[in-house]
C-alpha cells in the first residue's frame, strides 16, 4: 500500500463509458416537422427529384421494349410513372406515415410484370404497338387486383397487429438488407461505364465528406448539395466524352451506358402531356397474374417497413407507432391501386435512394419532399423538361445508389445500439438472419441464370412467380428469419425481451393513443415527463 502523504493527486478515473443509446438521431439539422427556409428547401426538393429519377427511368427502359414498345412508350410511360410518384407522395407525407418518404416505383415488382409481358396468350401478337397495348392492360389489372392486399392489410390493422411484435433485433436485417439487398444496381452499374461511375463515386465522397471538413464555411453547402454538385460536373464531362467521339466505335451496349444522347426520352418526350388514368384502354384480369404481383406486393410490403424505419430514424423521429406503420401501408396500397389505373409498368414502395439522401443531407423536412413530389407532377406534364433531367447516364445515378443504399443499411446497424449483444440468442438471430437474407435469395437468382426458371418449377407459371418473387428477396427473406426466430425464442421472458430492445421500443411506440398526432415526431421528447425513471 502506498505511503500517506497529504498532496497526491486524486488518481485518474480511465473507465470505459460506452456510446449512450438515442431513442432519436443526433446530428439532424432539420427533422421532420422543421423545414428550412424556402429557398434552400426548393433546391433540397428538386435534388430529392433527381435522386428518384434512376429508379424512375431505369424500370421502364427494362420492361416497355419486352412489351413491344419503343422510345414513345417508353417516355410516355416514365412521365406517368413521374406523374403517379408524385400523387403518392403527397398522399403518404399527407395522411400515412408522415414521414418525408419519396414513393416511387419498385424493382420488387419486375419478376411478375416480366412474366406477365411474356404469358403465351401475348406471343401471337404481331403488331409491336398492339402487343404493348395488350400487356399493359394485363399488368393493369394484376397491379389493381394487389393493390387490394396492402388496402386490405394497412387499413384494417392487420399489419400493426404484426408489426408491434417486431423488436430492435428482428428490425436490424429488415433494415440493413433493404439497403444492401439493392447492392446488383450500385457498383455493378456504375462499371457499366466506369469512366463515368467511377469519377463519380470519388467526387460525391470527396464533396460530401472531404470538403466540409477542408473548407469551412457558415452554411452547409458542399455536403447538402453534394448530389447537385457531382451530377452537374460528371454529366457535363460525360458530354464532353460524347461530343468529342470517345464512345464512336464502342459496342451498343457501352453506347447506351455512357453516351448522353442515346437515351431517346428527349426527341421522344412530348412537350405537353397530362397523365390520365385507362389512357392505354380498359384493364384485363387474370387470376393466376393476380396473384403473382400479390406476392410482389407482400415482398415489397416488408421492404416498405425497414424503409420507414429508416427514414424515421433519418427524420430525428422516435421509432414509429404500430398503427402508423399500418396506415402507411394502406396508403402503399392506394398508391399501387393509382400505379393500376394510370398504367406505370410498375407498382409503388417507400424509395429506398431517397431515404439515404436524407442521411446524406441531414434534412429530414416532410417539406423537402413534398417540394419533391411537386417537381415530379411539374416535369411529369412538361415531357420535354423531364426528359431532359431522365437521360442522365445510368452510371452516374448508380454511383449515388452506393453511398444511399450503404446508408439506409447502416440505419439497420445502429437499431443494434437498443439490443443486448452479449446475448448468444442475439448472436444467433441477427447472424443466421442476415447469412439467410443473402444467401437463399443468391442461391435463387443463380438458379435463374444457369436453368433459365428458378428452382420452384411446376405447371403453374404463376406459382413458381409467387415463390421465385418472395425468396428473390433479401429483406423479405432476412425479416422473415428475424421475425420468427425473434417471437418464438423464448420471447415471453422478461430478460429476452430487454435483450432484443422490445422493451425500450415499447416506451416510445405506445405512449401515444393519438397516432395521427405530431408529437412522436417532434424534437426533442422531454422523456422524464413520461417516464421518469430514464
Amino acid at each position: 500500500m502506498a505511503g500517506g502523504g497529504g498532496g497526491g493527486a486524486p488518481a485518474k478515473n480511465d473507465d470505459f463509458h460506452p456510446h449512450p443509446v438515442k431513442e432519436q438521431l443526433p446530428g439532424i439539422e432539420y427533422c421532420v416537422t422543421s423545414p428550412p427556409q424556402w429557398p434552400e428547401a426548393v433546391i433540397l426538393g428538386f435534388q430529392h427529384y433527381l435522386v428518384m429519377l434512376g429508379t424512375t427511368v431505369l424500370i421502364p427502359s427494362i420492361i416497355v421494349p419486352q412489351m413491344g414498345g419503343g422510345d414513345e412508350e417508353k417516355a410516355r410511360v416514365i412521365q406517368t410513372l413521374l406523374f403517379v410518384a408524385g400523387v403518392n407522395t403527397l398522399l403518404q407525407s399527407f395522411f400515412g406515415t408522415r414521414l418525408p418518404a419519396v414513393i416511387g416505383g419498385s424493382f420488387t415488382f419486375i419478376l411478375p410484370t416480366v412474366a406477365i409481358v411474356l404469358a403465351n396468350r401475348y406471343s401471337m401478337i404481331v403488331d409491336p404497338h398492339e402487343r404493348f397495348l395488350r400487356t399493359m392492360r394485363g399488368i393493369q389489372g394484376a397491379l389493381i387486383s394487389a393493390s387490394l392486399f396492402q388496402i386490405v392489410i394497412g387499413f384494417l390493422g392487420f399489419w400493426r397487429n404484426v408489426v408491434r411484435f417486431l423488436s430492435p433485433l428482428s428490425a436490424v436485417p429488415l433494415v440493413t438488407l433493404a439497403g444492401l439487398g439493392l447492392y446488383q444496381f450500385g457498383f455493378p452499374q456504375l462499371a457499366k461505364c466506369v469512366e463515368i461511375g467511377l469519377p463519380a463515386l470519388v467526387m460525391l465522397v470527396l464533396v460530401s465528406q472531404y470538403l466540409p471538413r477542408t473548407i469551412m464555411l457558415k452554411r452547409a453547402i458542399f455536403d447538402r448539395f453534394a448530389v447537385l454538385i457531382t451530377v452537374a460536373i460528371i454529366w457535363v464531362y460525360a458530354h464532353i466524352l460524347t461530343a468529342g467521339g470517345a464512345y464512336k466505335n464502342k459496342s451498343p451496349t457501352t453506347q447506351f451506358s455512357c453516351r448522353t444522347d442515346r437515351s431517346g426520352l428527349l426527341t421522344a418526350a412530348p412537350w405537353i402531356r397530362v397523365p390520365y388514368p385507362f389512357q392505354w384502354g380498359a384493364p384485363t384480369f387474370e387470376v393466376g397474374e393476380a396473384f403473382a404481383m400479390m406476392a410482389a406486393s407482400f415482398a415489397a410490403l416488408i421492404e416498405s417497413t425497414g424503409t420507414f424505419i429508416a427514414i424515421s430514424r433519418y427524420g430525428s423521429a422516435t421509432p414509429i407507432p404500430p398503427s402508423v406503420l399500418s396506415r402507411g401501408v394502406g396508403w402503399q396500397g392506394i398508391g399501387i391501386l393509382l400505379d393500376g389505373i394510370f398504367g406505370t409498368v410498375n407498382g409503388s414502395t417507400a424509395s429506398v435512394e431517397n431515404a439515404g439522401l436524407l442521411a446524406l443531407t441531414r434534412v429530414g423536412s416532410r417539406r423537402v419532399v413534398q417540394i419533391s413530389a411537386v417537381f415530379m407532377l411539374f416535369f411529369s406534364v412538361l415531357g420535354k423538361f423531364g426528359a431532359l433531367f431522365a437521360s442522365i447516364p445510368m452510371p452516374i445515378v448508380a454511383a449515388l445508389y452506393c453511398i444511399f443504399f450503404a446508408y439506409v443499411a447502416s440505419a439497420g446497424i445502429g437499431l443494434l445500439q437498443f439490443c443486448n449483444l452479449n446475448s448468444f440468442r442475439t448472436k444467433f438471430i441477427l447472424g443466421f438472419s442476415l447469412f439467410m437474407g443473402l444467401s437463399v435469395p443468391q442461391y435463387f437468382n443463380e438458379y435463374v441464370v444457369i436453368s433459365g426458371h428458378g428452382p420452384v418449377h411446376t405447371r403453374s407459371s404463376s406459382f413458381n412467380v409467387i415463390v421465385n418473387v418472395i425468396f428473390s428477396s433479401h429483406a423479405t427473406v432476412a425479416a422473415i428469419v428475424a421475425f420468427t426466430l425473434d417471437c418464438t425464442l423464448y420471447r415471453s421472458d422478461s430478460v429476452v425481451r430487454k435483450d432484443c430492445g422490445l422493451v425500450w421500443w415499447d416506451k416510445f411506440r405506445y405512449f401515444k393513443t393519438d397516432t395521427r398526432s405530431e408529437e412522436f415526431y417532434s424534437l426533442p421528447y422531454n422523456l422524464n415527463k413520461y417516464f421518469p425513471s430514464i
